[in-house]
């Protein structure tokens, strides 16, 4: 009987990549053979975002290529897209399979009582079905693992539709942490990024996101570097940041949310602390770590947003020592309290603002580079040749490149910075 063969395709954020590595590596062990998705496959999954704004659009692009190269293959959506808006993906022609977040992983089972033909299947798209931890990390794709402890938010923030797709806060526990990190470590990774929806949430047996830290730090691991994905600013305890800066493990490297300068605006977008909060976390990294490197999330054109709001923003990010920011556009999401908040920021404006931040974010790494001029700081170089060059990451976060060195690949090493 002829092996089947099954390809993958990953949209969004790196929490999306550690689950369809965790499922493909299901799917080989199940005697599937994993091929790239532009090769002709059997089955093809595509695990989508509700993040983008073009979710639907790229997910009819993705099902078309899928049509044209292999027309009897099998097409499996799932993902926070296929959560939140099952009955329109199922409306897509081509697509067989549409599988909420309570089903993913149950995916052999479902592929395996499916025919192809049958008319489009949705299986468990109740968000309230979703209850359970599943333990997932990428693998075999670049030196960097990441690893998802965390999964679901209860924050309900007026912007957001992640806790209509993720479902609550739940979180691995600490034990079973450690076994993944074990079996990563052996596979040979250097760095492993935690990863989760709200992982400063992070709870397990009374245990908090603090004592994971902890325990990450004090065990005999064989991964050298670790790395906090994101941590919500009133989440982020002094605690946290005092093992980072004595730790050899840990990375000099925070990813904080902010999403707005302005306290009126994070009032209206129902986030959990004030700018004050923001500017005392980033103080004190900076205090103890002057080398740390902090990225910032932020939206602009949230509905009210002012102009004075923006430049409140503007000069709140001007003054801080932060290193790089992600910038989003605001765009409206389908049953959100944002989508229906009155005095919408025209889109011409949201772009300008967009563009704004942007050059901003481009000057704070100018400057957080220039500040390291003339050290050296350990890279972890990728195994990539790219054109005869090779790239890694400082410890904290500054993006380097030589020419390819084999005997480098994979490996920590010194990086004189220029």
């Amino acid at each position: 009987m002829r092996q089947k063969s099954i390809a993958f395709h990953t949209l969004g954020c790196k929490l999306n990549y550690s689950e369809t590595s965790t499922i493909s590596r299901m799917m080989e062990a199940a005697g599937y053979t994993k091929k790239s998705f532009e090769e002709e496959a059997d089955v093809y999954v595509i695990n989508t975002c509700s993040v983008t704004e073009n979710a639907d659009k790229e997910c009819k692009q993705l099902v078309r290529r899928i049509q044209r190269k292999a027309p009897e293959a099998m097409v499996v959506i799932t993902g926070c897209y296929a959560q939140l808006k099952p009955t329109e993906i199922a409306e897509i022609p081509g697509v067989d399979l549409v599988l909420g977040a309570a089903e993913k992983f149950n995916i052999i089972t479902h592929i395996n009582n499916f025919t192809k033909g049958d008319s489009t299947k949705i299986c468990s798209c109740d968000i309230e079905d979703v209850k359970d931890f599943t333990s997932t990390y990428s693998e075999g794709d670049r030196t960097r693992t990441f690893l998802k402890v965390q999964d679901g938010c209860n924050y309900n923030c007026s912007f957001c539709t992640i806790p209509m797709a993720r479902g609550e806060s739940r979180s691995d526990t600490i034990e079973n942490v450690l076994e993944n990190i074990k079996a990563i470590g052996e596979a040979g990774s250097k760095e492993i990024v935690l990863t989760g929806i709200n992982l400063g949430d992070f709870e397990s047996n009374q245990q908090n996101f603090t004592s994971l830290v902890n325990a990450i730090e004090a065990a005999n691991t064989l991964v050298n570097r670790f790395r906090i994905s994101s941590i919500e600013p009133n989440l982020l305890t002094d605690e946290i940041i005092t093992t980072v800066a004595n730790s050899k493990k840990w990375m000099p490297h925070f990813h904080i949310p902010l999403q707005s300068g302005s306290n009126r605006i994070l009032g209206l977008m129902r986030r959990r602390y004030k700018r004050e909060v923001y500017t005392a976390r980033v103080q004190r990294i900076k205090e103890i770590m002057p080398h740390c490197c902090i990225g910032v999330d932020v939206i602009v054109g949230f509905p009210g947003e002012s102009e004075e709001d923006f430049q409140e923003t503007f000069q709140f990010l001007h003054d801080l020592d932060v290193s790089y920011l992600h910038v989003f556009t605001y765009s409206e999401r389908a049953d959100t309290l944002a989508a229906s908040m009155p005095n919408a920021v025209p889109i011409n404006i949201r772009n300008e603002r967009n563009k704004i931040l942007r050059n901003l974010s481009y000057k704070k790494m100018e400057y957080f580079l220039q500040q390291h001029i003339n050290t050296n700081r350990p890279v972890l170089w990728e195994k990539f040749n790219k054109n005869g060059k090779m790239e890694g990451y400082t410890d904290n976060y500054l993006r380097a490149e030589m020419m390819y060195n084999d005997s480098l690949a994979g490996e920590i090493a010194d990086y004189a910075i220029q």
